[in-house]
């Protein structure tokens, strides 16, 4: 199984609190494809809404490709993704809940496929964010000193 990561999407782990993760098919045009392979896509303002049975994907920025023609996409469209029924199903119910939503976490290629992974999330809030902040910097500061103490041991 080949996968080759084209764009990932760190605000949404900064933002949001991920709940869970769903790997989905893209239905994009031709153009879109190729733009995509040449890394000119920007996932980090998306969101995914299901609408009458089907999932979404809105506000992600695929430029346009230079080597079109007349028939070039829409960098913004909104675009379908694929999932089964019982998924779309599951994810819908659990958006309509207060303060959940869906978001890009990475888009890629899986045996040449893009795919989209999702993310069921919930926003953090202020105070939220600032621990995660002073956890990571703990964390460097822990590896520091052990790094620091194990190159002391050996002189």
């Amino acid at each position: 199984m080949k996968v080759k990561t084209v764009s990932l999407n760190r605000k949404a782990y900064h933002d949001y609190l991920i709940l869970e993760n769903i790997e989905a098919g893209i239905a994009l045009t031709g153009t879109e494809v190729k733009s995509i392979r040449a890394g000119r896509v920007n996932i980090r303002d998306g969101y995914a809404r299901p609408e009458e049975g089907e999932l979404w994907l809105y506000n992600t920025h695929i430029a346009r490709y230079e080597g079109g023609n007349r028939y070039n996409h829409e960098p913004t469209r909104p675009r379908k993704l694929l999932l089964h029924r019982r998924q779309i199903n599951d994810l819908s119910a659990k958006v309509m809940q207060k303060g959940f939503t869906i978001v890009p976490l990475k888009l890629y290629f899986k045996n040449g496929n893009a795919k989209v992974e999702l993310g069921l999330a919930r926003g953090k809030k202020l105070y939220d964010k600032r621990q995660s902040i002073a956890r990571r910097e703990s964390e460097r500061e822990m590896e520091r000193t052990m790094k620091f103490a194990k190159g002391l041991k050996y002189r």
